[in-house]
């Protein structure tokens, strides 16, 4: 009788380790703009694609010319930059999409109000 809660158990951590397994390979990576990047009018390449938290986004860019800045929605809205946001500036950044709608601008002057921003929401 022992031997057969052992063996349950073992099937038990057996399928868990299949689903976390699972859900990682799931995972997408999209690069944001496509072949173009991240630069202006990007506002609308995330129509008709679907998202999932843990999904990756990668913005290319030249970081002399654009960063990239994770906003709430009045950020995104407002082309503003909130205190506390994370400004990112390799040039290749790569951000795990989280739950919900999640909002990205890049703040140089005036970029983020021609269309250099995305909402993409994960779920």
């Amino acid at each position: 009788m022992a031997q057969g809660r052992g063996s349950a158990v073992a099937l038990g951590l057996a399928l868990l380790c299949l689903l976390i397994h699972s859900e990682i390979a799931e995972s997408a990576t999209y690069t944001v703009g496509d072949s173009n990047g991240w630069t202006f009018n990007t506002d609308s390449w995330p129509r008709g694609k679907r998202f999932r938290a843990g999904d990756v986004l990668v913005f290319t860019y030249n970081p002399s010319a654009h960063n990239v800045v994770a906003v709430n929605r009045g950020g995104y809205n407002g082309c503003t930059t909130p205190r506390g946001s994370k400004v990112f500036r390799s040039g290749n950044d790569r951000i795990t999409l989280s739950k919900g709608t999640n909002y990205f601008i890049c703040n140089f002057a005036g970029h983020c109000q021609s269309g250099m921003k995305i909402a993409v929401t994960a779920v």
